[in-house]
Protein backbone atom coordinates (compact mmCIF):
# COMPACT_ATOMS: atom_id res chain seq x y z
CA UNK A 1 0.00 0.00 0.00
CA UNK A 2 1.40 3.01 -0.80
CA UNK A 3 1.68 6.24 1.42
CA UNK A 4 4.02 8.70 0.18
CA UNK A 5 2.75 12.18 1.85
CA UNK A 6 3.83 15.20 0.36
CA UNK A 7 3.35 18.54 2.34
CA UNK A 8 2.05 21.37 -0.49
CA UNK A 9 3.72 24.91 0.57
CA UNK A 10 1.80 28.47 0.46
CA UNK A 11 -1.01 29.77 3.21
CA UNK A 12 -3.51 26.66 2.00
CA UNK A 13 -0.95 24.02 3.02
CA UNK A 14 -2.42 20.80 3.60
CA UNK A 15 -1.01 17.01 3.04
CA UNK A 16 -2.06 14.41 0.66
CA UNK A 17 -0.96 11.29 -0.50
CA UNK A 18 -0.23 9.45 -3.39
CA UNK A 19 -2.10 6.37 -3.52
CA UNK A 20 -3.22 3.97 -6.66
CA UNK A 21 -6.97 3.89 -7.80
CA UNK A 22 -7.07 0.83 -5.89
CA UNK A 23 -6.36 1.62 -2.49
CA UNK A 24 -9.00 4.67 -3.63
CA UNK A 25 -11.36 1.97 -3.74
CA UNK A 26 -11.03 0.07 -0.67
CA UNK A 27 -10.49 3.60 1.20
CA UNK A 28 -14.13 4.53 0.02
CA UNK A 29 -15.25 1.73 1.51
CA UNK A 30 -13.89 1.97 5.11
CA UNK A 31 -15.38 5.25 5.21
CA UNK A 32 -18.67 3.96 3.86
CA UNK A 33 -18.41 1.68 7.11
CA UNK A 34 -18.60 -1.49 4.56
CA UNK A 35 -17.45 -4.85 6.70
CA UNK A 36 -18.12 -7.54 4.29
CA UNK A 37 -17.40 -7.63 0.22
CA UNK A 38 -19.04 -11.05 -1.69
CA UNK A 39 -16.44 -11.47 -4.83
CA UNK A 40 -14.80 -13.35 -7.25
CA UNK A 41 -11.08 -11.96 -8.21
CA UNK A 42 -9.93 -12.45 -12.10
CA UNK A 43 -7.53 -10.42 -14.55
CA UNK A 44 -9.47 -7.27 -14.89
CA UNK A 45 -9.90 -6.76 -11.10
CA UNK A 46 -6.34 -8.38 -9.99
CA UNK A 47 -5.39 -4.23 -8.84
CA UNK A 48 -7.93 -4.01 -6.38
CA UNK A 49 -7.48 -7.62 -5.07
CA UNK A 50 -3.60 -6.94 -4.74
CA UNK A 51 -4.88 -3.86 -2.68
CA UNK A 52 -7.44 -6.03 -0.75
CA UNK A 53 -4.19 -8.17 0.55
CA UNK A 54 -3.52 -5.16 2.97
CA UNK A 55 -6.62 -4.93 3.98
CA UNK A 56 -7.72 -8.11 5.44
CA UNK A 57 -7.87 -6.90 8.78
CA UNK A 58 -10.37 -4.28 8.25
CA UNK A 59 -12.41 -6.03 5.53
CA UNK A 60 -13.94 -9.14 5.07
CA UNK A 61 -14.16 -10.39 1.99
CA UNK A 62 -15.99 -13.84 0.90
CA UNK A 63 -14.78 -15.65 -1.91
CA UNK A 64 -17.91 -17.18 -3.48
CA UNK A 65 -17.78 -19.85 -6.22
CA UNK A 66 -19.95 -18.13 -8.69
CA UNK A 67 -20.22 -14.14 -9.47
CA UNK A 68 -24.33 -14.84 -8.92
CA UNK A 69 -23.90 -16.10 -5.98
CA UNK A 70 -21.72 -12.76 -4.93
CA UNK A 71 -24.50 -11.15 -5.57
CA UNK A 72 -27.78 -12.76 -4.32
CA UNK A 73 -25.17 -12.87 -0.86
CA UNK A 74 -25.00 -8.85 -0.89
CA UNK A 75 -28.55 -8.87 -1.20
CA UNK A 76 -29.17 -11.33 1.87
CA UNK A 77 -26.87 -9.10 3.41
CA UNK A 78 -28.63 -6.07 2.72
CA UNK A 79 -31.98 -7.24 3.50
CA UNK A 80 -30.64 -9.12 6.40
CA UNK A 81 -29.07 -6.05 8.13
CA UNK A 82 -30.23 -2.38 6.02
CA UNK A 83 -26.87 -1.77 4.89
CA UNK A 84 -25.63 -1.85 1.85
CA UNK A 85 -24.17 -5.36 0.34
CA UNK A 86 -21.05 -4.73 -1.93
CA UNK A 87 -19.99 -7.13 -4.61
CA UNK A 88 -16.76 -7.55 -6.60
CA UNK A 89 -16.49 -8.80 -9.76
CA UNK A 90 -13.56 -8.97 -13.03
CA UNK A 91 -14.62 -7.83 -16.68
CA UNK A 92 -16.06 -9.94 -18.93
CA UNK A 93 -18.47 -13.06 -17.88
CA UNK A 94 -17.36 -12.20 -14.22
CA UNK A 95 -19.51 -9.01 -14.78
CA UNK A 96 -22.33 -10.55 -16.76
CA UNK A 97 -22.67 -13.18 -14.26
CA UNK A 98 -23.89 -10.22 -12.30
CA UNK A 99 -27.13 -9.40 -14.42
CA UNK A 100 -29.52 -11.88 -13.01
CA UNK A 101 -28.97 -10.51 -9.28
CA UNK A 102 -28.93 -7.17 -10.51
CA UNK A 103 -32.42 -7.44 -12.15
CA UNK A 104 -33.16 -9.05 -9.24
CA UNK A 105 -32.07 -6.14 -6.34
CA UNK A 106 -33.92 -3.88 -9.18
CA UNK A 107 -37.10 -4.64 -9.05
CA UNK A 108 -37.33 -5.34 -5.11
CA UNK A 109 -35.53 -2.42 -4.45
CA UNK A 110 -32.10 -3.89 -2.87
CA UNK A 111 -29.25 -1.66 -1.74
CA UNK A 112 -26.50 -3.03 -3.87
CA UNK A 113 -22.96 -1.51 -4.61
CA UNK A 114 -21.23 -3.54 -7.91
CA UNK A 115 -17.58 -2.80 -8.52
CA UNK A 116 -16.16 -4.69 -11.84
CA UNK A 117 -12.98 -4.47 -12.87
CA UNK A 118 -12.38 -3.67 -17.02
CA UNK A 119 -9.82 -3.60 -19.53
CA UNK A 120 -7.50 -1.11 -19.78
CA UNK A 121 -9.41 2.32 -21.44
CA UNK A 122 -6.92 2.30 -24.33
CA UNK A 123 -8.24 -1.23 -25.21
CA UNK A 124 -12.17 -0.53 -24.79
CA UNK A 125 -13.84 -1.18 -27.79
CA UNK A 126 -11.03 -3.21 -29.47
CA UNK A 127 -12.69 -7.24 -28.57
CA UNK A 128 -10.18 -7.21 -25.81
CA UNK A 129 -9.88 -10.55 -24.26
CA UNK A 130 -12.86 -10.57 -21.73
CA UNK A 131 -14.12 -7.00 -22.65
CA UNK A 132 -17.94 -6.74 -22.77
CA UNK A 133 -20.13 -3.24 -22.78
CA UNK A 134 -21.26 -4.02 -19.08
CA UNK A 135 -22.41 -0.17 -18.81
CA UNK A 136 -24.74 -0.65 -21.75
CA UNK A 137 -25.56 -4.27 -20.50
CA UNK A 138 -26.62 -3.16 -17.11
CA UNK A 139 -28.39 -0.10 -17.42
CA UNK A 140 -31.83 -1.48 -17.56
CA UNK A 141 -30.86 -3.28 -14.30
CA UNK A 142 -29.38 -0.87 -12.20
CA UNK A 143 -30.17 2.37 -10.33
CA UNK A 144 -27.05 4.31 -11.73
CA UNK A 145 -23.90 2.72 -13.21
CA UNK A 146 -20.67 4.47 -14.08
CA UNK A 147 -17.27 3.85 -15.76
CA UNK A 148 -14.25 5.00 -14.22
CA UNK A 149 -10.76 5.59 -16.72
CA UNK A 150 -9.03 8.04 -14.42
CA UNK A 151 -8.39 6.73 -10.79
CA UNK A 152 -8.78 10.45 -9.73
CA UNK A 153 -12.59 10.17 -10.37
CA UNK A 154 -13.14 7.22 -7.57
CA UNK A 155 -13.48 8.93 -4.46
CA UNK A 156 -16.42 11.22 -5.92
CA UNK A 157 -17.83 8.11 -8.15
CA UNK A 158 -17.94 5.33 -5.27
CA UNK A 159 -19.31 8.09 -2.59
CA UNK A 160 -22.07 8.92 -5.69
CA UNK A 161 -23.05 5.36 -5.80
CA UNK A 162 -23.11 4.04 -1.73
CA UNK A 163 -25.74 7.72 -1.81
CA UNK A 164 -27.28 6.71 -4.67
CA UNK A 165 -27.93 2.90 -3.85
CA UNK A 166 -28.93 3.83 -0.38
CA UNK A 167 -31.21 6.83 -0.85
CA UNK A 168 -34.73 7.65 -1.04
CA UNK A 169 -36.21 3.94 -3.13
CA UNK A 170 -32.65 2.10 -3.17
CA UNK A 171 -31.37 -0.26 -5.75
CA UNK A 172 -28.84 -1.49 -7.41
CA UNK A 173 -25.76 0.59 -9.05
CA UNK A 174 -22.61 -0.59 -10.86
CA UNK A 175 -19.31 1.17 -11.33
CA UNK A 176 -16.89 -0.39 -13.29
CA UNK A 177 -12.97 0.50 -13.43
CA UNK A 178 -10.60 0.23 -16.06
CA UNK A 179 -7.89 -1.45 -14.77
CA UNK A 180 -5.39 1.57 -15.97
CA UNK A 181 -7.48 3.53 -13.64
CA UNK A 182 -7.04 0.90 -10.65
CA UNK A 183 -2.97 0.83 -11.30
CA UNK A 184 -2.77 4.94 -11.73
CA UNK A 185 -1.36 6.87 -8.90
CA UNK A 186 -2.93 10.01 -7.77
CA UNK A 187 -2.60 12.66 -4.66
CA UNK A 188 -5.40 11.89 -2.83
CA UNK A 189 -7.17 14.95 -0.33
CA UNK A 190 -9.24 11.95 1.40
CA UNK A 191 -12.66 10.31 1.27
CA UNK A 192 -15.85 12.70 1.76
CA UNK A 193 -19.48 10.92 1.95
CA UNK A 194 -21.96 12.54 -0.71
CA UNK A 195 -24.95 13.65 0.48
CA UNK A 196 -26.20 15.65 -2.47
CA UNK A 197 -26.71 15.44 -6.00
CA UNK A 198 -28.29 18.21 -7.96
CA UNK A 199 -30.44 16.49 -10.76
CA UNK A 200 -30.88 13.69 -7.41
CA UNK A 201 -34.13 14.04 -5.61
CA UNK A 202 -34.55 10.66 -3.60
CA UNK A 203 -37.33 12.08 -1.12
CA UNK A 204 -40.03 13.76 -3.16
CA UNK A 205 -41.79 17.11 -1.27
CA UNK A 206 -44.51 15.67 0.63
CA UNK A 207 -48.09 17.78 0.02
CA UNK A 208 -49.59 18.32 3.25
CA UNK A 209 -52.83 18.77 1.34
CA UNK A 210 -52.71 15.11 0.14
CA UNK A 211 -52.23 14.24 3.68
CA UNK A 212 -55.35 16.06 4.68
CA UNK A 213 -57.64 14.50 1.67
CA UNK A 214 -55.98 10.83 2.80
CA UNK A 215 -56.53 11.61 6.92
CA UNK A 216 -60.19 12.73 5.57
CA UNK A 217 -61.51 9.73 3.46
CA UNK A 218 -59.53 7.27 5.82
CA UNK A 219 -61.84 9.02 8.98
CA UNK A 220 -64.97 8.44 6.77
CA UNK A 221 -64.27 4.93 6.02
CA UNK A 222 -66.54 2.27 6.73
CA UNK A 223 -64.42 -0.37 5.03
CA UNK A 224 -61.27 1.04 5.33
CA UNK A 225 -58.55 -1.26 4.38
CA UNK A 226 -54.48 -1.21 4.30
CA UNK A 227 -52.09 -3.27 2.15
CA UNK A 228 -48.35 -2.52 2.89
CA UNK A 229 -45.35 -3.62 0.83
CA UNK A 230 -41.43 -3.56 1.54
CA UNK A 231 -41.41 0.36 1.78
CA UNK A 232 -42.25 0.37 5.28
CA UNK A 233 -38.89 -2.12 5.85
CA UNK A 234 -37.07 -0.14 3.67
CA UNK A 235 -37.83 3.22 5.38
CA UNK A 236 -37.46 1.53 8.65
CA UNK A 237 -41.18 3.14 9.47
CA UNK A 238 -42.21 -0.24 11.43
CA UNK A 239 -43.26 1.68 14.51
CA UNK A 240 -45.11 4.79 12.39
CA UNK A 241 -46.64 1.71 10.55
CA UNK A 242 -47.98 -0.25 13.38
CA UNK A 243 -49.01 3.00 15.57
CA UNK A 244 -51.13 4.12 12.43
CA UNK A 245 -52.80 0.64 12.00
CA UNK A 246 -53.83 0.70 15.64
CA UNK A 247 -54.72 4.33 15.83
CA UNK A 248 -57.64 3.84 13.49
CA UNK A 249 -58.17 -0.32 14.13
CA UNK A 250 -57.48 -0.74 10.18
CA UNK A 251 -57.02 -4.34 8.73
CA UNK A 252 -53.69 -4.75 7.39
CA UNK A 253 -52.32 -7.61 4.64
CA UNK A 254 -49.10 -7.43 3.65
CA UNK A 255 -47.21 -8.23 0.19
CA UNK A 256 -44.86 -11.10 -0.17
CA UNK A 257 -41.84 -8.33 0.49
CA UNK A 258 -43.54 -6.19 2.89
CA UNK A 259 -43.95 -9.55 5.00
CA UNK A 260 -42.76 -9.37 8.46
CA UNK A 261 -42.81 -5.30 9.00
CA UNK A 262 -45.46 -6.11 11.26
CA UNK A 263 -45.11 -9.51 13.58
CA UNK A 264 -47.26 -12.12 11.55
CA UNK A 265 -49.76 -12.72 14.13
CA UNK A 266 -50.60 -9.06 14.98
CA UNK A 267 -54.17 -8.94 15.66
CA UNK A 268 -54.71 -6.29 12.61
CA UNK A 269 -52.68 -8.41 10.39
CA UNK A 270 -55.11 -10.28 8.22
CA UNK A 271 -52.35 -12.41 6.06
CA UNK A 272 -50.59 -12.16 3.04
CA UNK A 273 -52.24 -10.66 -0.61
CA UNK A 274 -51.25 -12.08 -3.83
CA UNK A 275 -51.99 -14.95 -6.25
CA UNK A 276 -51.24 -18.04 -3.16
CA UNK A 277 -52.33 -15.26 -0.72
CA UNK A 278 -54.64 -15.52 2.06
CA UNK A 279 -58.58 -15.81 1.38
CA UNK A 280 -59.67 -12.45 3.13
CA UNK A 281 -57.71 -9.99 1.85
CA UNK A 282 -57.65 -11.31 -1.61
CA UNK A 283 -61.64 -11.55 -1.77
CA UNK A 284 -62.37 -8.33 0.18
CA UNK A 285 -60.01 -6.06 -1.67
CA UNK A 286 -62.94 -5.77 -4.02
CA UNK A 287 -65.25 -5.16 -0.94
CA UNK A 288 -63.55 -2.14 1.08
CA UNK A 289 -64.55 1.49 0.49
CA UNK A 290 -61.30 2.69 1.71
CA UNK A 291 -58.07 1.17 -0.04
CA UNK A 292 -54.48 2.49 1.44
CA UNK A 293 -51.61 1.02 0.03
CA UNK A 294 -48.30 1.94 1.75
CA UNK A 295 -44.87 1.18 0.30
CA UNK A 296 -46.06 -1.25 -2.20
CA UNK A 297 -46.19 -0.96 -6.43
CA UNK A 298 -49.37 -2.88 -7.27
CA UNK A 299 -47.59 -5.78 -8.81
CA UNK A 300 -49.89 -7.61 -10.92
CA UNK A 301 -49.47 -10.94 -8.93
CA UNK A 302 -51.06 -8.77 -6.18
CA UNK A 303 -53.89 -7.03 -8.71
CA UNK A 304 -54.81 -10.21 -10.59
CA UNK A 305 -56.44 -8.75 -13.56
CA UNK A 306 -56.51 -4.14 -13.28
CA UNK A 307 -60.10 -4.00 -14.70
CA UNK A 308 -61.20 -6.40 -11.61
CA UNK A 309 -59.40 -4.71 -9.10
CA UNK A 310 -60.87 -2.97 -6.35
CA UNK A 311 -63.36 -0.75 -8.58
CA UNK A 312 -65.28 0.22 -5.92
CA UNK A 313 -62.66 1.53 -3.64
CA UNK A 314 -60.88 5.14 -3.32
CA UNK A 315 -57.09 4.64 -2.97
CA UNK A 316 -54.86 6.20 -0.90
CA UNK A 317 -51.41 5.02 -2.12
CA UNK A 318 -48.33 6.43 -0.36
CA UNK A 319 -45.12 5.83 -1.88
CA UNK A 320 -41.89 7.74 -1.99
CA UNK A 321 -41.80 6.82 -5.65
CA UNK A 322 -43.43 9.25 -7.21
CA UNK A 323 -43.48 7.02 -10.97
CA UNK A 324 -45.05 4.47 -8.69
CA UNK A 325 -48.28 6.18 -8.42
CA UNK A 326 -50.52 6.06 -11.02
CA UNK A 327 -48.59 3.00 -12.87
CA UNK A 328 -50.92 0.05 -12.49
CA UNK A 329 -53.88 1.52 -10.62
CA UNK A 330 -55.39 4.71 -10.31
CA UNK A 331 -55.29 6.39 -7.16
CA UNK A 332 -57.90 9.15 -5.84
CA UNK A 333 -55.23 10.42 -3.16
CA UNK A 334 -51.29 10.26 -3.90
CA UNK A 335 -49.28 10.70 -0.66
CA UNK A 336 -45.73 11.54 -2.18
CA UNK A 337 -43.03 10.78 0.28
CA UNK A 338 -40.82 8.83 3.21
CA UNK A 339 -43.42 6.62 4.88
CA UNK A 340 -41.33 7.53 8.09
CA UNK A 341 -42.31 11.00 7.46
CA UNK A 342 -45.80 10.50 5.80
CA UNK A 343 -47.20 7.82 8.25
CA UNK A 344 -47.17 10.60 11.58
CA UNK A 345 -48.55 13.26 9.65
CA UNK A 346 -51.32 10.71 8.84
CA UNK A 347 -51.25 9.32 11.91
CA UNK A 348 -51.63 12.47 13.55
CA UNK A 349 -55.02 13.68 11.38
CA UNK A 350 -56.76 10.44 11.54
CA UNK A 351 -59.58 9.57 14.11
CA UNK A 352 -59.36 6.77 16.95
CA UNK A 353 -61.56 4.15 15.50
CA UNK A 354 -62.68 -0.17 15.56
CA UNK A 355 -64.34 -1.42 12.86
CA UNK A 356 -65.72 -4.83 14.54
CA UNK A 357 -67.77 -5.81 11.89
CA UNK A 358 -65.17 -5.19 9.33
CA UNK A 359 -62.99 -7.39 11.18
CA UNK A 360 -65.02 -10.20 11.71
CA UNK A 361 -65.88 -10.64 7.52
CA UNK A 362 -61.73 -10.83 7.36
CA UNK A 363 -62.13 -13.54 10.42
CA UNK A 364 -65.06 -15.06 8.96
CA UNK A 365 -62.92 -15.96 5.96
CA UNK A 366 -60.13 -17.03 7.79
CA UNK A 367 -62.28 -19.80 9.30
CA UNK A 368 -63.33 -20.61 5.59
CA UNK A 369 -59.99 -21.05 4.27
CA UNK A 370 -58.68 -22.74 7.54
CA UNK A 371 -61.36 -25.63 7.45
CA UNK A 372 -60.83 -25.97 3.00
CA UNK A 373 -57.06 -25.04 2.83
CA UNK A 374 -54.48 -24.68 5.82
CA UNK A 375 -55.97 -27.97 8.35
CA UNK A 376 -55.49 -30.08 5.42
CA UNK A 377 -51.95 -28.12 4.83
CA UNK A 378 -50.45 -28.25 8.54
CA UNK A 379 -52.27 -31.36 9.83
CA UNK A 380 -52.13 -34.09 6.90
CA UNK A 381 -53.99 -36.74 7.28
CA UNK A 382 -52.19 -39.09 4.79
CA UNK A 383 -48.71 -40.83 5.50
CA UNK A 384 -47.04 -38.64 3.30
CA UNK A 385 -45.33 -35.18 4.65
CA UNK A 386 -46.45 -31.90 3.90
CA UNK A 387 -44.83 -28.56 3.41
CA UNK A 388 -47.26 -26.63 5.24
CA UNK A 389 -46.49 -29.24 8.29
CA UNK A 390 -42.90 -28.82 8.07
CA UNK A 391 -42.88 -25.11 8.68
CA UNK A 392 -45.75 -25.17 11.20
CA UNK A 393 -42.91 -27.55 13.09
CA UNK A 394 -40.15 -25.33 12.44
CA UNK A 395 -42.17 -22.23 13.77
CA UNK A 396 -42.74 -24.09 16.77
CA UNK A 397 -38.95 -24.33 17.38
CA UNK A 398 -37.95 -21.11 15.94
CA UNK A 399 -40.73 -19.11 17.75
CA UNK A 400 -40.74 -16.40 15.03
CA UNK A 401 -37.32 -15.26 16.09
CA UNK A 402 -35.27 -16.63 12.38
CA UNK A 403 -34.46 -15.19 9.13
CA UNK A 404 -36.27 -17.34 6.67
CA UNK A 405 -34.90 -16.96 3.62
CA UNK A 406 -36.92 -19.02 0.51
CA UNK A 407 -35.98 -19.93 -2.83
CA UNK A 408 -38.78 -19.29 -5.65
CA UNK A 409 -41.83 -22.11 -6.23
CA UNK A 410 -44.17 -24.11 -4.10
CA UNK A 411 -42.00 -24.17 -1.21
CA UNK A 412 -41.52 -20.29 -1.30
CA UNK A 413 -45.77 -19.70 -1.20
CA UNK A 414 -46.00 -22.48 1.43
CA UNK A 415 -43.37 -20.84 3.73
CA UNK A 416 -44.36 -17.30 3.04
CA UNK A 417 -48.21 -18.03 4.28
CA UNK A 418 -47.16 -20.38 7.22
CA UNK A 419 -44.31 -18.70 8.59
CA UNK A 420 -44.72 -16.93 12.03
CA UNK A 421 -42.05 -13.69 11.94
CA UNK A 422 -41.82 -11.26 14.91
CA UNK A 423 -39.62 -9.49 13.45
CA UNK A 424 -38.49 -7.06 10.95
CA UNK A 425 -36.32 -7.70 8.20
CA UNK A 426 -37.01 -11.75 8.41
CA UNK A 427 -38.24 -12.77 5.51
CA UNK A 428 -35.70 -12.47 2.60
CA UNK A 429 -36.72 -13.87 -1.03
CA UNK A 430 -37.11 -13.20 -4.47
CA UNK A 431 -40.14 -11.81 -4.78
CA UNK A 432 -40.21 -9.56 -8.25
CA UNK A 433 -38.00 -11.12 -10.22
CA UNK A 434 -38.95 -14.96 -8.74
CA UNK A 435 -34.37 -16.19 -8.89
CA UNK A 436 -34.09 -19.67 -8.70
CA UNK A 437 -31.15 -20.35 -6.95
CA UNK A 438 -31.17 -16.82 -4.80
CA UNK A 439 -32.03 -18.91 -1.46
CA UNK A 440 -28.48 -20.15 -0.54
CA UNK A 441 -26.30 -17.33 -1.48
CA UNK A 442 -28.67 -15.14 -0.19
CA UNK A 443 -28.76 -17.05 3.28
CA UNK A 444 -25.03 -16.82 3.65
CA UNK A 445 -25.39 -12.75 2.95
CA UNK A 446 -28.20 -12.48 5.78
CA UNK A 447 -25.53 -14.68 8.48
CA UNK A 448 -23.56 -11.86 7.61
CA UNK A 449 -25.61 -9.47 7.88
CA UNK A 450 -27.40 -10.19 11.33
CA UNK A 451 -24.72 -13.48 12.50
CA UNK A 452 -26.78 -12.67 16.31
CA UNK A 453 -30.19 -14.53 14.40
CA UNK A 454 -30.39 -18.18 12.93
CA UNK A 455 -30.86 -18.03 9.67
CA UNK A 456 -32.95 -20.83 7.45
CA UNK A 457 -32.66 -20.86 3.99
CA UNK A 458 -35.92 -23.23 2.35
CA UNK A 459 -35.43 -24.40 -0.41
CA UNK A 460 -36.87 -26.70 -3.33
CA UNK A 461 -34.94 -29.54 -4.68
CA UNK A 462 -35.05 -27.67 -8.21
CA UNK A 463 -33.61 -24.47 -7.25
CA UNK A 464 -31.23 -25.67 -4.82
CA UNK A 465 -29.03 -27.59 -7.68
CA UNK A 466 -29.26 -23.57 -9.23
CA UNK A 467 -26.49 -21.99 -7.16
CA UNK A 468 -25.80 -25.82 -4.99
CA UNK A 469 -21.82 -24.81 -5.84
CA UNK A 470 -22.03 -22.31 -2.78
CA UNK A 471 -21.90 -25.10 -0.74
CA UNK A 472 -18.76 -24.67 -1.28
CA UNK A 473 -18.19 -21.00 -0.07
CA UNK A 474 -20.07 -22.19 3.43
CA UNK A 475 -17.29 -25.00 3.56
CA UNK A 476 -14.78 -22.16 2.83
CA UNK A 477 -15.89 -19.93 5.37
CA UNK A 478 -18.14 -21.39 8.06
CA UNK A 479 -21.17 -19.22 7.82
CA UNK A 480 -24.19 -21.03 10.09
CA UNK A 481 -26.61 -21.32 7.96
CA UNK A 482 -29.25 -23.86 8.43
CA UNK A 483 -30.24 -25.45 5.01
CA UNK A 484 -33.89 -26.68 4.69
CA UNK A 485 -34.63 -29.09 1.10
CA UNK A 486 -38.41 -29.27 0.73
CA UNK A 487 -38.29 -32.05 -2.05
CA UNK A 488 -40.68 -32.92 -3.94
CA UNK A 489 -39.10 -34.67 -6.94
CA UNK A 490 -41.24 -32.17 -9.13
CA UNK A 491 -40.16 -28.86 -10.61
CA UNK A 492 -43.65 -28.11 -8.39
CA UNK A 493 -45.08 -24.46 -8.65
CA UNK A 494 -44.74 -25.58 -13.13
CA UNK A 495 -46.11 -29.01 -12.42
CA UNK A 496 -48.71 -27.53 -10.45
CA UNK A 497 -49.82 -25.22 -13.05
CA UNK A 498 -49.12 -28.16 -15.59
CA UNK A 499 -51.76 -30.18 -13.66
CA UNK A 500 -54.65 -27.62 -13.74
CA UNK A 501 -54.63 -25.77 -16.73
CA UNK A 502 -52.87 -27.69 -19.19
CA UNK A 503 -54.51 -31.04 -19.19
CA UNK A 504 -52.05 -32.86 -16.71
CA UNK A 505 -49.05 -32.78 -19.48
CA UNK A 506 -46.05 -33.03 -17.43
CA UNK A 507 -43.46 -31.64 -19.31
CA UNK A 508 -40.01 -31.63 -18.78
CA UNK A 509 -40.93 -30.97 -14.50
CA UNK A 510 -39.92 -34.19 -13.17
CA UNK A 511 -36.60 -33.62 -11.99
CA UNK A 512 -33.83 -35.83 -10.72
CA UNK A 513 -31.82 -34.89 -7.95
CA UNK A 514 -28.64 -36.31 -6.07
CA UNK A 515 -28.02 -37.39 -2.95
CA UNK A 516 -28.27 -34.18 -1.19
CA UNK A 517 -27.20 -35.10 2.10
CA UNK A 518 -23.97 -36.77 0.45
CA UNK A 519 -23.00 -34.08 -1.51
CA UNK A 520 -23.45 -31.70 1.29
CA UNK A 521 -20.97 -34.33 3.11
CA UNK A 522 -18.53 -34.17 0.36
CA UNK A 523 -18.24 -30.35 1.39
CA UNK A 524 -17.69 -31.12 4.81
CA UNK A 525 -21.56 -30.36 6.19
CA UNK A 526 -23.59 -32.70 8.33
CA UNK A 527 -27.31 -33.30 7.22
CA UNK A 528 -29.86 -36.28 7.46
CA UNK A 529 -32.62 -36.77 5.18
CA UNK A 530 -36.68 -37.05 6.69
CA UNK A 531 -39.91 -38.82 5.04
CA UNK A 532 -41.15 -40.07 8.25
CA UNK A 533 -43.38 -37.48 10.13
CA UNK A 534 -42.53 -39.32 13.82
CA UNK A 535 -39.10 -37.90 12.94
CA UNK A 536 -39.55 -34.89 11.24
CA UNK A 537 -39.17 -32.44 14.61
CA UNK A 538 -36.57 -34.03 16.32
CA UNK A 539 -34.27 -33.77 12.71
CA UNK A 540 -35.22 -29.89 12.64
CA UNK A 541 -34.11 -29.31 16.21
CA UNK A 542 -30.96 -31.29 15.17
CA UNK A 543 -30.72 -28.87 12.49
CA UNK A 544 -31.60 -25.77 14.67
CA UNK A 545 -28.76 -26.62 17.17
CA UNK A 546 -26.40 -27.95 15.16
CA UNK A 547 -22.92 -25.98 15.86
CA UNK A 548 -22.35 -24.84 12.11
CA UNK A 549 -24.09 -25.16 8.68
CA UNK A 550 -26.47 -27.60 8.15
CA UNK A 551 -28.53 -29.61 5.62
CA UNK A 552 -31.66 -31.47 6.26
CA UNK A 553 -33.25 -32.75 3.28
CA UNK A 554 -37.26 -33.54 3.94
CA UNK A 555 -39.27 -35.42 1.43
CA UNK A 556 -42.57 -34.14 0.81
CA UNK A 557 -45.91 -35.25 -0.84
CA UNK A 558 -45.20 -35.12 -5.01
CA UNK A 559 -48.04 -33.83 -6.10
CA UNK A 560 -49.12 -31.69 -3.24
CA UNK A 561 -50.51 -27.93 -4.32
CA UNK A 562 -50.68 -24.86 -2.98
CA UNK A 563 -54.00 -22.89 -2.15
CA UNK A 564 -55.65 -20.71 -2.12
CA UNK A 565 -54.87 -19.87 -5.92
CA UNK A 566 -55.85 -16.41 -7.78
CA UNK A 567 -55.62 -18.27 -11.47
CA UNK A 568 -54.34 -15.71 -14.07
CA UNK A 569 -56.81 -13.51 -15.88
CA UNK A 570 -58.52 -13.99 -13.05
CA UNK A 571 -59.08 -10.87 -10.76
CA UNK A 572 -58.47 -11.17 -6.77
CA UNK A 573 -61.81 -11.84 -5.71
CA UNK A 574 -62.41 -15.15 -7.81
CA UNK A 575 -60.08 -16.72 -5.49
CA UNK A 576 -60.42 -20.48 -5.15
CA UNK A 577 -59.83 -22.92 -2.46
CA UNK A 578 -59.82 -25.95 -4.21
CA UNK A 579 -58.99 -27.69 -7.28
CA UNK A 580 -62.42 -28.28 -8.02
CA UNK A 581 -63.63 -24.70 -8.40
CA UNK A 582 -60.61 -24.01 -11.22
Amino acid sequence: MELVAEIKAGPETKVTTSISGSVAVLDALLNESVTTVFGYPGGAIMPIYDALYDYNDRLQHILVRHEQGAIHAAQGFARASGRTGVVFATSGPGATNLVTGLADAMIDSTPVVCITGQVFAHLLGTDAFQETDVINITTPVTKWNYQVTDATEIPAVLAKAFYIAGSGRPGPVLIDITKNAQLQKFEYEGYKKCDHIRSYRPKPIVRKEYVEEAAKLINEAKKPFVIFGQGVILGKAENEFKAFIEKAGLPAAWTIMGMSAIPTDHPLGVGMLGMHGNYGPNLLTNECDVLIAVGMRFDDRVTGRLDKYAKQAKIVHLDIDPSEIDKNVKAAVPVWGDCKETLPMLTALISPKNHPEWMQQFADCTAKEKSTCIDLEMNPVDEVLSMGEVIKALNELTEGKAIVVTDVGQHQMVACRYAKMNQSKSNITSGGLGTMGYALPAAIGASYGDPGRTTVAIIGDGGFQMTIQELGTIMQFKPKVKILILNNQFLGMVRQWQELFHEKRYSFVDITSPDFVQVAKGYYIDGQRVDDRSKLKAALKTMLDHDGSYLLEVMVGKENNVFPMVPQGRGVSEIVLSKAEI
